[in-house]
């Protein structure tokens, strides 16, 4: 089942993050040394209840038995746009289709806060899931190199 996140939910969400953004971390051979603001070193509380709080960012995660196994959260942008953050699912839930629900629930809720595109960014160099987002129409726009991460930024973008 997948439902909004409230504030008592953060610290659960921030373990799924942590833990499911981890496995793309040691397959990249990404560290908090190299690679401190990636996501499966820079989620905090902290920072995901200003999400919650300060940008207003709708939040929602899968449960199953009462504990969460996903989440995703979208930044509502300018000109109908919104960026999905964090889609994921811990690791032993994955090829379940969990992730695939949680896509959909993203579109629908992103369609239904009036957005027409939604955004993503991603690792560009992880050729898997950036097919995999191609899979459900999303189209690659383009790259970026930061000095702070040790991979390129991809960026998709799907009309929805």
């Amino acid at each position: 089942m997948i439902k909004e996140v409230g504030k008592n939910d953060i610290e659960e969400c921030v373990n799924v993050i942590r833990a499911s953004f981890g496995t793309v971390a040691d397959e990249f051979g990404f560290t908090e040394e190299n690679a401190p603001r990636f996501t499966a070193f820079a989620t905090t509380s902290e920072r995901l209840e200003w999400h919650l709080n300060g940008e207003h960012r709708p939040m929602y995660a899968y449960w199953e038995n009462e504990k969460i196994i996903g989440y995703y959260s979208l930044l509502l942008q300018d000109n109908r746009e919104c960026e999905l953050n964090n889609l994921c699912v811990l690791p032993e839930y994955r090829h379940k289709k969990i992730g695939e629900k949680l896509l959909m629930n993203a579109f629908d809720n992103a369609w239904n806060l009036n957005c027409a595109k939604m955004n993503i960014g991603i690792v560009e160099e992880n050729q898997v899931l950036r097919k995999w987002y191609e899979g459900f129409g999303f189209v690659h726009t383009g790259t970026e190199k930061f000095d702070f991460f040790p991979f390129t930024c991809g960026y998709m973008v799907k009309e929805l």
